[in-house]
C-alpha cells in the first residue's frame, strides 16, 4: 500500500512535532525544582511531569524527553500556584521495539514558598 503523496508533508510535520520539548510557560519557567524537601512551605499536592510516548519517543532525543517532563512538571506546579517542586522520581519507559527511551515521568510535591 503507497501512502498518498499529499499526506507526507503531514506525517512528516507530526514526526517532528514529537521531536520537541515542551514550552514553558512564564509562570511554570519560574518554578524551581529540588531535590530536597524544602522547610516553611505550604504542601499543595502531587504532580505529575511527562514527555513522550511509544509513537513520538523514537523521534524525540532523550535529552528532550527529559527536558520536557522538567518543564511539564514546573508548568503543572505554576497551575497549582506552587513556585517550588521536590522531584520524588523520574522513570525513564522503553519499549521492546524502540532504540531506547520513548517516555520520560517525573513525580513531585507542590509547594508554595515563600520568595
Amino acid at each position: 500500500m503507497q501512502i498518498p503523496t499529499f499526506l507526507l508533508p503531514i506525517a512528516a510535520a507530526l514526526a517532528l512535532a514529537g521531536c520537541a520539548a515542551t514550552s514553558a510557560t512564564p509562570e511554570g519557567a519560574s518554578v524551581e525544582l529540588v531535590t530536597a524537601r524544602p522547610t516553611g512551605c505550604k504542601a499543595l499536592g502531587e504532580v505529575v511531569g511527562k514527555q513522550g510516548n511509544v509513537f513520538s519517543g523514537d523521534f524525540t532525543s532523550n535529552e528532550n524527553l527529559m527536558v520536557g517532563a522538567r518543564i511539564d512538571l514546573r508548568n503543572k506546579a505554576a497551575g497549582m500556584g506552587g513556585n517550588v517542586v521536590h522531584v520524588q522520581s523520574t522513570l525513564n519507559a522503553t519499549h521492546p521495539y524502540s532504540s531506547g527511551a520513548v517516555s520520560t515521568t517525573m513525580v513531585g510535591t507542590v509547594f508554595a514558598c515563600p520568595r
